[in-house]
């Protein structure tokens, strides 16, 4: 009839793409984290994974075998989070983004915690996810607090945190965590103020619109994985070449405090990690003698960036933006460790 306007399916399908695609993520990560709790609970330690990351220990693992280790633990959760990243670019239009994350308000950046924080990616695997919002909001506040949430925020990790260290390591690490993601990624906007992400989402959303859905979304995982994957890659031999070539008398017993929090607060920030290895990493620091700090920093940082999302970050943002961010999330590890002791 005239008059009579067919509804627009864009909504359903945002709506049905991202449960098909978040919806599995979490019954996975959920069903993980509760194994990893309930054997933690019974043996009430973790064992570290020595064939990707052993901080002060000497090892005949080649950089080529730590990589290729890492991706083999962490490749069905980048796999969710390419589809994630591909579902918000292929049926979310990028002016919802802009009119949900328009207001530069604590709102806005909440939002964006609360919606990363129940992913529970590791810092690579949500890098597919910040590359789709920032490229579509424009926003570097939000899409920031996002890909920090995740990792940062993951509530089987800060549980875990509680169940094995001390309640003021915990607490230092859940403050740290809850300040970055409120703090860095506006204060990260105000300073490149007139930056601009280097989208492609408008023309690559244009572009699969001429398409079936089906095609639509496969158009979108071809464009975030050629975005992502490639920096993560890179991002993790480079990780994987500090860790194998770091000293092994950096992490010896340390003489002086501060100096022992700094330089775990700085070895942190580049250091790729999976999911819940900074647990066992950090309690592996407190029993060769370094201070309570030194966790906390190491429980922060870790799993907060890593040298793979940072390549994200400055393909999507810039390099000036990837190092901003490594940098504040430093000056945290550091600060937050120092003052923890």
């Amino acid at each position: 009839m005239h008059g009579v306007r067919n509804p627009d399916p864009r909504p359903s399908y945002a709506i049905l793409g991202l449960i098909l695609s978040i919806g599995p993520l979490v019954i996975y990560k959920t069903t993980s984290a509760i194994a990893v709790l309930r054997s933690t609970w019974i043996s009430r330690t973790m064992s570290a994974r020595r064939g990707i990351v052993a901080l002060g220990q000497i090892s005949e693992i080649g950089v080529l075998q730590r990589s290729i280790n890492y991706l083999l633990a962490i490749w069905p959760a980048l796999v969710f989070g390419i589809l994630i990243g591909s579902a918000a670019r292929a049926f979310i239009p990028p002016h919802w983004f802009g009119r949900l994350l328009k207001a530069r308000t604590a709102k806005a950046q909440l939002c964006a915690g609360l919606a990363g924080a129940p992913l529970m990616l590791c810092s690579c695997c949500v890098a597919p996810i910040f590359t789709s919002v920032a490229e579509s909001s424009e926003r570097l506040g939000p899409a920031l607090g996002l890909m920090l949430a995740s990792p940062a925020l993951n509530p089987a990790a800060l549980a875990l945190t509680f169940m094995l260290f001390e309640p003021r390591i915990a607490a230092n690490r859940l403050l740290l965590s809850v300040l970055a993601v409120a703090l860095i990624g506006p204060s990260i906007e105000r300073i490149f103020r007139n930056h601009e992400p280097r989208s492609v989402a408008q023309l690559g959303h244009a572009e699969v619109s001429r398409g079936g859905m089906f095609l639509k979304f496969l158009k979108a995982i071809g464009a975030v994985a050629i975005r992502t994957i490639p920096g993560l890659v890179a991002g993790v031999v480079t990780s994987m070449f500090i860790v194998h070539w770091l000293p092994a008398h950096v992490f010896e017993r340390p003489e002086a405090r501060a100096t022992a929090i700094l330089v775990t607060a700085t070895v942190a920030v580049p250091l790729a990690l999976p999911t819940f290895l900074e647990i066992p990493l950090s309690l592996g620091l407190l029993a060769g003698g370094f201070p309570e700090g030194a966790a906390v920093a190491l429980l922060f940082a870790g799993p907060a960036v890593n040298l793979p999302s940072l390549f994200s970050v400055g393909r999507v943002s810039g390099w000036k933006v990837a190092a901003a961010v490594a940098i504040m999330v430093w000056v945290f590890a550091a600060c937050g460790g120092l003052l923890a002791g």
